[in-house]
C-alpha cells in the first residue's frame, strides 16, 4: 500500500512533456510552397506534350513562364506562336500578375526571412541578416571576408528560423575556383550541425564561361521545384564578363549580357522566396576626380549591377583579422557600419 502510494506521488511529481515551442513546429512543417508547378496548367486545357517542351526550355512553373518574354518562349523548339499564346493565356488565369494594394504588399512581405551571418554588428545593420526576395550584393577588394561570408552563409541558411537560419538547402554558382567543402566543417560544427549533413544541403557548380554560369542559373528552377532552398551564391557575378568581353567596344554586349543574367536572379529570388547573394569585384577608378576621393575604387558592373541589387554592402580591411561593412545603398536601411572578423568559424563578431 506504501508502495502504491508512492509510485502515485512520484508520478505527480514528474514533469509535463516539453510541447515544442509554435516557432520550432513551424521550423519542421514543409515551408509553403510561393510557386505554382507547370503543370498545373493541364487543369487549362494545355497538352502534356506542350509542358514537357516548356520543361526542356527552363521553363518549371507558372509564375517563371509569365516572367518569360514572348520571344524566348517562341525560341523554345517545338512551340508556334499560336501555341505560345494559348499557353500564355492560359498561365494568365492560374497566375495573378496585375495590381495588388499596399496592404496586400505589406503582407507579401511578411513571407521574407533574414538570414544571419554569424556576425551580430552585422545582423542589425542589416535589419536582421540577408533577406530573401532580393538580391544583396557584397563587393570589395581582395581579403576583405566576401567568400567567407558566402561560406558561412552556406551554413546558417541551413538553421532553423528559430536560430536565425532559413531552413532549407543552398545552391553556390562558383566563377572563380573559391569554393571549399573543407571550409564548411568548422562553421557547421560551431552551429552545431554535421559536417556531412551540411555538405549534402549544398549544390555547387564550377562555372567557365558567362554562357555556362547564364545555363546554370537556368537549372536551378527545375531544382527549386523538387527541393526547398533559401539561398543562392553567386561567387563572383562579374568574373567571367570581365573574361569574356574586353574593350569598350564590347562593353555595352557584356552590360546587356549582364543584365539579363541579374534579372534572372531578381526572378528566381521573387518565386522562390530565396535569398540571392553574390559577391563583386572592384577596379580603381582612373577619372580625373579619383585623385581627390579617399578610396578610388569602385565596383565592377557599372549602373546595370547597381540598379538590379537590392543591397549594396562595400566591404574593407580593418586592424588585423577584423573587417568593416558598409551599407552603400539600400532602399529601406540607413548608411552604417560594422566590424566582423574573419576566424576559423566563418565570420564572427569582432574581438578587441
Amino acid at each position: 500500500m506504501a508502495a502504491t502510494a508512492q509510485a502515485d506521488k512520484k508520478k505527480k511529481a514528474d514533469p509535463a512533456p516539453v510541447v515544442a515551442a509554435p516557432q520550432q513546429q513551424e521550423d519542421e512543417d514543409e515551408e509553403m510552397e510561393s510557386w505554382m508547378d507547370i503543370e498545373r496548367l493541364t487543369e487549362m486545357g494545355i497538352g502534356a506534350a506542350d509542358i514537357a517542351k516548356l520543361k526542356a526550355g527552363g521553363v518549371n512553373t507558372v509564375g517563371g513562364l509569365v516572367m518569360q518574354v514572348r520571344k524566348t518562349l517562341i525560341a523554345i523548339k517545338g512551340l508556334s506562336e499560336a501555341k505560345i499564346d494559348k499557353i500564355l493565356e492560359a498561365a494568365k488565369k492560374l497566375s495573378f500578375c496585375g495590381f495588388h494594394s499596399g496592404v496586400e504588399a505589406l503582407e507579401k512581405r511578411r513571407d521574407v526571412v533574414k538570414i544571419t551571418t554569424g556576425c551580430k554588428a552585422l545582423d542589425e545593420v542589416l535589419g536582421g541578416g540577408i533577406e530573401t526576395m532580393a538580391i544583396t550584393e557584397a563587393f570589395g577588394e581582395f581579403r576583405t571576408g566576401k567568400t567567407q561570408l558566402a561560406h558561412t552563409l552556406c551554413v546558417t541558411s541551413q538553421l532553423p528560423r528559430s536560430m536565425g537560419g532559413g531552413n532549407g538547402k543552398v545552391a553556390f554558382v562558383d566563377t572563380e575556383g573559391t569554393f571549399r567543402p573543407e571550409r564548411i566543417r568548422p562553421i557547421a560544427e560551431r552551429y552545431g550541425l554535421e559536417a556531412e549533413a551540411a555538405l549534402e544541403n549544398i549544390i555547387v557548380a564550377r562555372a567557365y564561361t558567362h554562357e555556362h554560369q547564364s545555363n546554370l542559373l537556368g537549372l536551378l528552377g527545375a531544382k527549386m521545384v523538387d527541393d526547398q532552398f533559401k539561398m543562392l551564391i553567386v561567387d563572383s557575378i562579374t568574373a567571367l564578363f570581365r573574361v569574356d568581353f574586353s574593350g569598350r567596344g564590347e562593353l555595352a554586349e557584356r552590360q546587356q549580357k549582364l543584365g539579363r543574367m541579374l534579372s534572372q536572379l531578381v526572378k528566381l529570388a521573387e518565386e522562390f522566396n530565396i535569398a540571392v547573394y553574390v559577391t563583386n569585384q572592384v577596379t580603381a577608378d582612373p577619372g580625373g576626380a579619383s585623385m581627390f576621393t579617399a578610396d578610388p575604387k569602385k565596383p565592377v558592373g557599372g549602373h546595370v549591377m547597381a540598379h538590379a541589387s537590392t543591397t549594396r554592402l562595400y566591404l574593407r580591411k580593418g586592424r588585423g583579422d577584423q573587417r568593416i561593412c558598409k551599407i552603400h545603398d539600400s532602399p529601406c536601411l540607413p548608411e552604417s557600419e560594422a566590424v566582423y572578423q574573419i576566424s576559423p568559424e566563418g565570420i564572427t563578431d569582432a574581438k578587441e
